[in-house]
């Protein structure tokens, strides 16, 4: 297993907790029936989870631990949704038979998992023929911002070297197309988005949010403690991104790549 580089901070969540089924799988409902049973792999906060709870008929949560499990679960909860079950899982071997679920999805997972290849096998073999499996990950050589200040420059680089440390890929949106052909996956539709910061408001939030991460997850322990950066450089970096986000030419884009694949 890959360790995962972002945590569970506050400032994490903040960032997680604002993606919904349509900003995060809109490439996805289109494909969904209300009969369906899905597979929501690495569900996190749990929000996409608890949107997709209300197209398709039942949802499996899986999270890698029973902690990173009881958010999806509180969410759930939270809402009133009661078509979820919640199972600690790894990707890489999945606890489910063969041909359990019409649709597996993983929204910015195979970054993280030190097998993208093997994981992808398993959501093929737990999904019954015909079935979808739908991932979305970020390519983080693909991120464009303005102004070009040092400090985010900086960012990207440490963020890069530390997620590699862990056993990630944070460049996994270009290879996501590789990894489904290795995977024996030949049906194979492949999109991309973008999000885009660049008003006032965005700014502010995407610019605040990193500005306090880079400082306080578990990113800034990974690197103060392996020696990449100093305490002192992060909040070089999150000042940087204060500035960016105050700076009224501040632009930013994401780039995501999406994958449907449908199982042979």
């Amino acid at each position: 297993m890959a360790s995962y580089t972002h945590g569970h901070h506050e400032s994490v969540l903040r960032s997680h907790r604002s993606r919904t089924a349509e900003n995060s799988a809109g490439y996805l409902l289109p494909h969904l029936r209300p009969t369906d049973r899905l597979l929501d792999v690495g569900a996190g906060p749990g929000t996409i989870t608890a949107d997709l709870a209300g197209v398709v008929a039942e949802v499996t949560a899986t999270e890698i631990t029973p902690d990173a499990l009881e958010l999806s679960r509180t969410e759930a909860v939270g809402r009133g949704v009661s078509n979820i079950d919640f199972v600690v899982a790894d990707v890489h071997a999945l606890p489910f038979a063969d041909d359990s679920f019409d649709v597996a999805h993983a929204h910015q997972v195979l970054q993280h998992v030190a097998d993208p290849v093997q994981a992808l096998r398993e959501m093929a073999r737990v999904t019954r023929p015909g079935g979808i499996i739908a991932v979305r990950d970020s390519d983080y050589g693909g991120f464009c911002w303005w102004p070009q200040l040092p400090e985010l420059d900086t960012w990207l680089e440490l963020y890069k070297e530390a997620a590699r440390a862990n056993g990630g890929e944070p460049d996994a949106g270009r290879r996501l197309l590789s990894w489904a052909h290795a995977a024996d996956l030949s049906d194979v539709t492949a999109t991309t988005s973008t999000w885009c910061y660049a008003t006032p408001e965005t700014r502010a939030w995407w610019g605040g949010m990193w500005a306090d991460r880079i400082v306080d997850s578990a990113i800034a322990r990974q690197l103060t403690s392996s020696g990449l950066a100093t305490p002192d450089e992060l909040r070089e970096i999150s000042e940087g991104w204060k500035r960016w986000a105050a700076d009224d030419d501040g632009w930013f884009s994401l780039l995501h790549t999406e994958l449907v694949c449908r199982v042979p």
